[in-house]
Parts: structure tokens; sequence; C-alpha cells
């Protein structure tokens, strides 16, 4: 693998949209990887830095095509990701995914959500689901890994110790707020500041796109049928940011409601997770704060004894552990490197 300075050169499709500039801010402190060529054909001829100020330490030129490099971050929307991606692929260069175009397994299942013909449907089966701590060996021998989306990625891991365990029945509830930058860098009416602020709403009530993402990992958990699934996401007035709140009855026979039945449903968080350096157990309820511009996931799991219904809480930063922070640990896992490396900042506070 050729190497700039000793460092692997790495590309960034699409750095102009804010999952892109924010894997351009992430791995400029990386030790072993450089950003070596950013394409964004709006922007295209114009320096990183000043398309983005905050960047001004990457004097890159923005390029409307991919340049030479070792490895890729695909930032576009789906469908022009799977495009893009192809070629990439299919000249032997490993590739993370951002977009929604590798995460779906079933072709049928993403055209009808999606709403569009995959411009790859060959590559679905050799693209494992990059959630890194579910799928850890399966990201570390993938050459093409389909990062998760921002919702299934809290809502996920606030799930899977539960689920794994069998604690749990298969009807649950996902109530998910984010802040306004999940939506990307939209001009909708819905972003603008004064429809935003001083305002929450809810959206998707019909189906969010998201939600075969959350059923698909979870039904592979349970190893059986689907579960059913009630997905509501919000959003907020904030820029960055989710708190999944997910509910779902206890199985009593697995899980007695008795005196213990809290500490028990620590304890298998505690272990579950013990050994992942991005996922923290809480002992209270996280606030999205306490994850502002870092990889970590807060997880704070209990039961409300009055109904026998189990509730677990989230909070990650959506543009870091949902999109580039997540994108970035399974480059490290694929490349042979440590799986923390570059991204072990704290928390921006307050």
């Amino acid at each position: 693998m050729a190497k700039t300075n000793g460092r692997v050169r790495v590309g960034i499709i699409n750095v102009t949209g804010y999952a892109g500039s924010e894997l351009a801010r992430l791995l400029h402190f990386h030790p072993e990887v450089q950003v070596t060529s950013v394409t964004g054909r709006s922007a295209a001829g114009k320096k990183l830095s000043d398309v983005f100020p905050h960047l001004w330490q990457q004097d890159l030129p923005v390029e409307a095509e991919l340049g030479d490099v070792d490895f890729a971050f695909s930032a576009l929307p789906h469908a022009a990701s799977a495009e893009a991606i192809a070629p990439l692929i299919e000249a032997g260069l490993p590739v993370v995914d951002i977009s929604a175009d590798f995460r779906i397994h079933d072709l049928a299942e993403y055209e009808a959500w999606y709403n569009v013909k995959h411009p790859a449907p060959d590559l679905l089966e050799e693209s494992p689901y990059g959630l890194t701590e579910l799928n850890r060996e399966a990201v570390r021998e993938a050459r093409l890994v389909a990062n998760p989306g921002c919702y299934p990625t809290g809502a996920l891991l606030a799930l899977a110790p539960a689920v794994k365990a069998g604690i749990v029945g298969a009807d649950i509830i996902v109530d998910a707020k984010s802040g306004v930058s999940g939506a990307g860098r939209s001009v909708g009416l819905a972003y603008h500041y004064a429809e935003a602020n001083e305002s929450v709403g809810a959206y998707g009530l019909d189906g969010h796109r998201h939600l075969p993402e959350i059923t698909q990992e979870l039904a592979a958990m349970w190893g059986g049928p689907q579960p059913r699934v009630t997905f509501i996401p919000h959003l907020i007035p904030m820029t960055r940011g989710i708190l999944a709140t997910c509910y779902a009855d206890i199985l009593t026979d697995r899980l007695p409601l008795n005196d213990n039945a809290k500490a028990e449903v620590m304890r298998l968080y505690e272990d579950f997770y013990c050994n992942e350096p991005f996922v923290r157990i809480a002992a209270e309820p996280p606030q999205t704060k306490y994850t502002w511009g870092n990889n970590l996931c807060l997880i704070y799991p209990t039961i409300d004894m009055r109904t026998g219904r189990f509730v677990v809480v989230s909070a990650i930063d959506n543009l870091v552990k949902g999109a580039a922070g997540q994108a970035i640990q399974n480059m490290n896992l694929m490349l042979g490197m440590p799986e923390t490396m570059g991204l072990d900042q704290p928390a921006v506070y307050p």
C-alpha cells in the first residue's frame, strides 16, 4: 500500500456535506492516515479551507473526481454513492460507504424504501453492516462496509444486549430525537432557523427509511421472525445529537420482575459492553451534550416495575458515532489499525 509521509492516503467523496466535513475534521488527528484527495462537485476548484473555514489546517483543493488514494469514504447521497463506489471496489480499493446503499441486504426492500433501482446490487452480499460493536469480524475482513444510519446506531446499540439475551419481546418502540444536522446541509423550509427553533416535531410516522435497517439487524440478533418495530423520529432545535428511548415488554420467564431485576439488567449491559471502547453504561439517563463531538454511545437500561416494561436510553453524536466516527472506526479495523486510533477525543462541554 502506497503511503504519503509514512501514512495511508485517504480520499473523501463529497466532502462538502456534514458527514464529509466531519470526516475531514476527525481524520486530521489520525496518526496513521492523511487525507490527500477530497471531492465535491459544487465546490470543485476551491480550497477545502475556503469552503469550511474551521478546516483551515487542511489546505487541499476540492476536486471533481477522486485522486490516487489507498482508502476511500463515500459521503454521497444514496444511489449516487453506489454508482461511484462500484468502480473503486472493482479496482481493489477498500471503501466505507456512509450512504444507505449497502445497509439493507434485501434488494427489493432497498428499492421499495428508497424508490430507486440499485446501481450495484452485486455488491450487497459482500458489504457487512458496519456497526462495529456487533459485526467486528465481518468488518475486519471486508473491502466494502456499509456504515449504519445515525438513528439505527443509537437504537441498535441500546437494544442489542436485551435482544441477544432474550429478555424482551418482539414488540419494540423506538422514540428518537435528532438535531437538525441529521438532515444534512439541506435548505428545506423545516430546517430554517425560524421554523426549527423553539419547536419539536415528529416526522416519518408512515415509515422512515432507517426503519428497515433497525428491523433487519434486530431480526438477525433474534435469529427468528422479524420483530414489530414502531420507530418515530423527532426533529429538535439543536445542531448535533440523537437521544433514543426504546421500549419493550420484559419476558418474565427469562427475567423475573423481582427486587433484583433492575440490577440484573444493568449487569447484563455492563458485561455485554465491558470490552467496547466506545460504549459506556451510564449510572443515570445520558444527555446528548455528553457525547458532543466524540465517538461515544452512552446507554442507560432500566425497568418500569409498574408495567413490566424494559426501557433503555442511548445518546450519540449523530455526526460522529452516527456517521464519520463510526466510519473511521470501521476503517481502522479494515486496515489492521487499533480500533480507537484517531477517535479518542473527549466530548466538547458545555
